[in-house]
């Protein structure tokens, strides 16, 4: 208990602090993703469902009766320091209700606290939307504004060539080979986040939650093939497009083909996904690049399975305000992307995507490591010619 005490004391100071330097601080310019030289890593932290309301002020739901009295939002902000310094990420991804609003009284104010820890940091991140954030004192456009026009966020509000696209929040990173290569040039990784909604734009007919809308996807076909032509037909070209990774706040329908033997992890709760299929999966399948998919809104699902060469994985629930189950901890994502190494001893495209999930508890335990996709795997599959047994 004294420990847990130290903790949120220190989380106070650095909330204090922040704020200080918050008030005199601009927004830094976009500054481009690459590849670490030194091992041909790169790392991304996924945080799902913050849920954040005012603070300290702000109880925790679902943990043990003796974390009751001292448990608050803040336990989700010493979550964050923890993580970021025991994995050293390289962007850190938040994937939706990054805050409660129903229990945020001033929309901007909650989101400033949390996010607190990667601003301090110093490290780019990137949020989109999920399905609670519009419910306090901003619109959902209003959300992604102000988180764009925070300090040290690679998030965008939409893309500029694609003015009428559904939604706010949907864009692409591009993360190049490493400085002095071939590739630093190149996106050799393609990270693209959609805003996959909050409730039914249509609920008399379609109940439910929302879903990736048409002019999203076309937008994500049209992007994925600009970037495969870029990778595969300029100099230094390559044989097989960049591979990419996908991050949104509600899973697709697809998430419930899986049972406990064709998955890593847990499954708990049912899938919430929107109550109809919008396709997208099968749009990622036809692009090709999409080697995973990360989501949350199921608090209780931490699970990564494969469909069709595409992991579907779950991050698990990580604020302490969001719902979870009493003894279960909150957990993080993590994904490394490694290079391959090249015959000069530099670095050169992508090796294999890897991923783990961290508790917060005492010593931050890793579990469920797996390689989600490798160089040496990818096209072994070979076409059976139509008409063939």
């Amino acid at each position: 208990m004294e420990k847990n005490f130290v903790k949120l004391f220190l989380v106070l100071i650095f909330l204090s602090s922040l704020q200080l330097l918050q008030a005199s601080g601009e927004k830094n310019p976009q500054q481009k993703l690459r590849f670490d030289s030194k091992n041909g890593e790169f790392r991304i932290l996924q945080v799902a469902d913050m849920h954040y309301g005012n603070g300290k002020s702000t109880p925790c739901e679902d943990v043990l009766p003796q974390q009751m009295s001292s448990c608050s939002d803040l336990n989700t902000t010493a979550f964050i320091l923890r993580m970021i310094h025991a994995e050293k990420p390289h962007l850190i991804v938040f994937t939706g209700d990054n805050i409660f609003g129903y229990d945020a009284t001033d929309a901007a104010k909650s989101m400033d606290t949390a996010f607190a820890p990667a601003i301090s940091s110093n490290i780019p991140w990137a949020a989109i939307l999920g399905n609670h954030d519009q419910e306090s004192t901003l619109s959902r456009e209003g959300v992604m504004k102000h988180i764009v026009g925070m300090k040290n966020t690679l998030s965008q509000l939409n893309p500029r060539e694609f003015p009428d696209i559904d939604g706010f929040g949907n864009y692409n990173l591009e993360v190049h080979g490493t400085e002095g290569s071939e590739l630093a040039n190149k996106s050799v990784l393609n990270l693209y986040f959609l805003d996959s909604g909050d409730y039914s734009t249509v609920p008399s007919r379609i109940p439910g939650y929302g879903w990736i809308k048409p002019s999203q996807q076309l937008w994500f076909q049209r992007t994925s093939k600009k970037l495969k032509k870029t990778y595969m037909y300029n100099s230094s070209a390559k044989k097989a497009p960049a591979p990419g990774l996908a991050y949104f706040h509600i899973p697709l329908p697809e998430y419930a083909s899986f049972d406990s033997s064709n998955f890593t992890g847990v499954r708990q709760e049912g899938i919430s996904s929107a109550s109809i299929n919008s396709g997208f999966f099968t749009t990622m399948v036809e692009a090709g690049d999409v080697k995973a998919v990360f989501t949350g809104h199921d608090h209780i699902n931490d699970f990564c399975g494969k469909l069709m060469d595409i992991n579907l994985c779950y991050a698990g629930g990580f604020g302490y305000h969001a719902y979870g189950k009493d003894g279960w901890s909150r957990r993080a994502r993590m994904v490394a992307v490694s290079l391959e190494k090249t015959g000069k001893g530099g670095w050169g495209a992508v090796k294999s995507i890897k991923t783990w999930k961290r508790l917060d508890d005492e010593h931050l335990t890793i579990i469920d490591s797996q390689v989600l996709w490798s160089k040496s795997s990818a096209g072994t599959r070979r076409k059976k010619p139509i008409g063939h047994q």
